[in-house]
């Protein structure tokens, strides 16, 4: 079989969908309120760390990367007062497949039974090391209806690849602060988005600009030099590289069904309007009309 990175991430853009709907449904939103979580972030951060268990503030930090200590510790641990990681984790499940629902899709909706069992076969597959994150929602008992199971599979793969890019990014000497910084001045995400969304003052982001700007990375007007890009373009080479692991375990006939199952599915949710154009994952959309894997 040959697969090349792309591969990899044409996959993500396909499940990312599917996942990202728990962060951005409203009714998600309406059903953390009622509980007691006053903010978005408290929700966030007690949904997305549950399968941690009762970990402190600086394990969040740590797992996570990109967030700042300030902004875990506010959330971490005060959110297990309203709520348990066990009910946690059941809260974010049914609220994730309410959500789907109402974009009109169901256990019988053509292509979710299949997409559901290949990309949880993709994810019981994928290989565990030093992905924390990824390991904790493995741990978790598998849904028992194909909906279910479909977002589950593709936050088992969401995070296993956000695992993966966490890796290469500690390994290039780019911490997580600065990760952002670095994202947003390769035009992936704009910067009032990310300051807002992840918390930074002015201080704390011209720091880290003229630190990436030091090891000759970034220019002051916080653009990439060709040193930046290539490491840009390496970093993302090595993101998709390590997540096209979660595809072994499939044959290439695998594969091809599961970006047709998979890609309408992720078009109907899009549909649902409720993902908003710019996210901090750099969603792409523009190639989702081909069905195919293309191998």
């Amino acid at each position: 079989m040959s697969r090349t990175p792309e591969l990899a991430r044409r996959f993500f853009d396909r499940y990312e969908p599917v996942h990202g709907i728990t962060y951005f449904a409203p009714g998600v939103r309406t059903v953390l309120d009622a509980m007691g979580f006053i903010g978005f972030w408290r929700g966030y951060f007690a949904g997305r760390a549950a399968p941690l268990g009762q970990v402190p503030a600086d394990v969040v930090t740590a797992v996570f990367y990109n967030f700042s200590a300030e902004r875990v510790h506010k959330a971490v641990p005060a959110i297990w007062d309203i709520a348990s990681p066990a009910e946690m984790v059941r809260v974010r499940l049914e609220t994730a497949v309410a959500a789907l629902r109402r974009y009109g899709l169901s256990d019988e909706t053509p292509g979710v039974s299949e997409a559901a069992e290949l990309a949880g076969l993709a994810a019981r597959g994928a290989p565990l090391d030093g992905r924390s994150l990824f390991a904790a929602n493995l741990a978790l008992p598998w849904p028992d209806t194909a909906l279910a199971s479909l977002w589950h599979a593709s936050t088992l793969l969401r995070e296993h690849r956000g695992d993966g890019h966490v890796a290469v990014l500690v390994s290039e000497g780019i911490n997580g602060r600065e990760s952002n910084v670095f994202h947003v001045a390769a035009g992936a995400v704009p910067a009032d988005f990310i300051k807002r969304s992840r918390d930074y003052s002015d201080e704390e982001w011209d720091a880290c600009v003229n630190s990436l700007v030091e090891r000759g990375l970034l220019t002051p007007a916080c653009t990439l030099t060709d040193a930046g890009r290539a490491l840009k373009d390496h970093i993302e080479l090595r993101t998709d590289t390590l997540a096209l692991s979660a595809l072994r375990v499939l044959d290439d006939s695998s594969v091809e069904r599961l970006f047709q199952a998979l890609t309408p599915i992720a078009r109907q949710v899009i549909a649902g309007g409720d993902l908003p154009a710019a996210t901090p994952m750099a969603l792409r959309r523009d190639e989702l009309d081909d069905n195919s894997a293309g191998l």
